[in-house]
């Protein structure tokens, strides 16, 4: 499991570009948000199905679903790659 913890002073641009260095389609991962307060347990797991602009899609889902956006995410783990290679 690799984790990327986004600075909380990276502006949208800066956040984006971290998650796409970070994650692929296709990867697993568990999601922190930036508001958590306390416990281990991810808030959200999921399957990326994709790198929006301004969010996170997991799952096929819109924001009001499992989808983050990119300024409330604090932490983000590959639990599994898609490509396999881990």
């Amino acid at each position: 499991m690799t984790e990327l913890t986004i600075p909380p002073d990276a502006d949208e641009q800066q956040a984006t570009r971290l998650v796409q260095d970070h994650v692929e389609i296709g990867d697993t991962v568990e999601i922190r948000e930036a508001e958590r307060t306390g416990g281990d347990d991810p808030e959200i797991t999921g399957t990326v199905t994709g790198v929006e602009a301004g969010y996170l899609e997991l799952d096929d889902e819109p924001l009001d679903g499992k989808s983050v956006r990119y300024d409330e995410l604090q932490t983000i783990s590959r639990v599994e790659s898609a490509s396999k290679s881990e």
